[in-house]
Parts: C-alpha cells; structure tokens; sequence
C-alpha cells in the first residue's frame, strides 16, 4: 500500500472541501460573491497559489462599470482601470452566471504555455493568467442584463497581473 506525504494529504482535503463550497454554492445564486470567490479559488489552487478574498472596493468599481457597459449596449471594452479585469459576455440558460464567466475564462489554461510563459497559436489565455496571477489576493465582480437578453460580467483584481515577461505562478 502506497503512503501519502503530507503534501498530498493537505492538496486532497483541500480538493474535498473546494468540492463542498462548490456543492453548497448549487442552492444559492450563481452570481454571488460567494461563487465568484470559490470558483476562482478553485483554479487557483491547482496551481498552489493563494485563495483570493472578496473586496468590495471592486465589486463598487465592477457593479459601477457594468452598468455604464449595459447603458451602451454592453460592448466587450475594457474600462482601462487601475485593476486587472477579466470581461465576460454570455447568453441563454447556463451562460450568465459566475459558474460560466469563470469556467470561460480558466478554459484557456489550455492555451496557455507556462515554459514559453504565453499563448499557444494566437489563442487568448490572458483571462486564464488573471485568474491565477501570484500576487493577485483580491476580487470584486457585477454583472448587468444587457437589452440585447445577454449578461454582461466583469471581474476586477488587485494587485492587477498580467506584466509583460512575468509568469503568473
């Protein structure tokens, strides 16, 4: 029989108790603090970096900019703020809450080459680098119901990532 390191033993209580945030998550809103923070903290710890925290600052900032975006017809623009941002435009059932915006954007691990530290073929993995950037330990989030029937959702981080020859973890 195989003996587990202590490591491996901390990393899978950790798996399980991710797992069961995720589960209690299921009966509450999927656009809640509370589900932004988990599901980025998911992708976090796969990588071992530290969970972020809810900061409601950006959320202030975040709510502040979804708004203007659904005044304007929901553009996918950045607010070229003082935060990291990761924008999410979605559509129909099981495309307008944090579960898909986050999911979208940490789909593009996939993308990303951590021993050449950028994209593959010209695919987008910026989102994905954001989500897990080292020095990144705070999140504010808000979305907007855009008149076109789709949702706007923006996501500010700070400290921001994403600096030019600098790997995310």
């Amino acid at each position: 029989m195989a003996t587990m390191s202590k490591y491996t033993i901390n990393r899978v209580f950790l798996c399980v108790l991710c797992i069961a945030q995720l589960q209690a998550l299921v009966s509450h809103a999927h656009h809640s603090a509370a589900a932004f923070v988990a599901f980025h903290n998911m992708a976090r710890m796969q990588v071992g970096v530290g969970p972020l925290q809810w900061n409601t600052t950006l959320q202030a900032y975040a709510r502040k900019y979804a708004r203007h975006q659904r005044s304007i017809g929901c553009k996918m623009i950045h607010s070229n703020g003082p935060y990291g941002e990761n924008l999410y435009w979605g559509y129909g059932a099981g495309f307008m809450d944090a579960v898909a915006a986050v999911k979208a954007w940490v789909d593009e691990k996939a993308f990303y080459n951590y021993m050449i530290n950028d994209c593959l073929m010209g695919n987008q993995c910026l989102h994905y680098t954001q989500v897990v950037w080292k020095d990144t330990t705070q999140l504010g989030c808000a979305r907007s119901f855009c008149s076109n029937g789709g949702v706007f959702i923006t996501c500010n981080y700070y400290p921001p990532g994403n600096y030019l020859g600098e790997r995310p973890y």
